[in-house]
C-alpha cells in the first residue's frame, strides 16, 4: 500500500504511524504477520468516514483477516457484513460493500473507528493496550466538530469512550439498546448508543440478532433526523 493511499484513508483526528511501537506486544504481533502475509495492510487502521460526520461508530480492534488485512475498519470479516448492510439500510452509507477498501462505498454523516487501532493476538487487547491507544480515540472524538452521537459496539468500546471523555463509568452502565446523554464542553451534547458487538460469535449464539442491531441504528437515525 502506498503512503498516499494510507494517508487518504482519513482526515479525522490523530492516528498512529504505520510502525507505531507504543504497545510492544501489538508491534511484535504486527511484524510477525507482515512476515507471513506481506501483501496485507498490517498496520494501525485509521478512522474511516466524513470529517463532518454527526455519528461515530466505535468497535474494539481490527480483525486479523478483516481490517488488518484490508486497511479499513470492519472490512473483510463477518462483523463488517452486518455493520455495512445496516449502515446502507439506514442511509449512513452509499454504494455497495464488497469487503474491499476499494469497493467505492462511502459513508454519509458517519465515521467508523476502533478503541484499539492495531490487531491484537486472539482479538484480545490488554487493558494497558486499550489505555495506551485511548489518546487516538480521544483525538478522533475531539476532531469531529459536528459529532452528536456515538455508537459503542461492545462494553470495551463503551468504557473506552467514557474514559476518553473523562466520564465515570458508573454513571453510564452498558447495556444493549441503552442510550446515555453525555454533556461535553462548549455546549456540545453527545448521545451514546450501546450495542452488543456485531461479531460472528454474538450473532451465531443469538446474543445479538440482526433486528436487535437494526433497532440501535433506527434509534440513531431518529435522533439525528430530529436534531436537524
Amino acid at each position: 500500500m502506498s503512503e498516499s493511499h494510507a494517508a487518504a484513508a482519513t482526515e479525522i483526528g490523530r492516528e498512529p504511524d504505520r510502525d507505531c511501537a507504543l504497545c510492544p506486544r501489538l508491534a511484535a504481533f504486527r511484524q510477525s504477520i507482515r512476515t507471513a502475509e506481506p501483501s496485507w495492510h498490517n498496520a494501525p487502521v485509521a478512522t474511516f468516514g466524513e470529517p463532518r460526520a454527526r455519528a461515530l461508530i466505535v468497535g474494539l480492534a481490527p480483525g486479523l483477516r478483516g481490517a488488518n488485512r484490508t486497511g479499513r475498519p470492519f472490512t473483510g470479516d463477518f462483523a463488517g457484513e452486518l455493520l455495512y448492510a445496516t449502515l446502507l439500510e439506514f442511509g449512513f452509507a452509499e454504494g455497495a460493500y464488497r469487503a474491499s477498501r476499494d469497493d467505492g462505498l462511502r459513508l454519509k454523516d458517519c465515521a467508523i473507528s476502533n478503541a484499539v487501532r492495531c490487531v491484537p493476538p486472539q482479538n484480545k487487547p490488554t487493558p494497558q493496550e486499550i489505555a495506551t491507544c485511548r489518546g487516538f480515540l480521544g483525538a478522533t472524538i475531539a476532531d469531529l466538530a459536528a459529532l452528536r452521537a456515538i455508537v459503542a459496539l461492545g462494553r470495551i468500546a463503551h468504557d473506552s469512550i467514557l474514559r476518553a471523555l473523562d466520564l465515570k463509568l458508573s454513571m453510564f452502565p452498558f447495556g444493549h439498546g441503552a442510550e446515555h446523554d453525555l454533556a461535553q464542553p462548549h455546549g456540545r451534547q453527545i448521545r451514546l448508543f450501546d450495542s452488543y458487538h456485531c461479531s460472528r460469535y454474538n450473532t451465531n449464539t443469538g446474543v445479538l440478532t440482526p433486528q436487535m442491531f437494526r433497532d440501535v441504528f433506527a434509534a440513531l437515525r431518529h435522533r439525528l433526523d430530529a436534531s436537524i
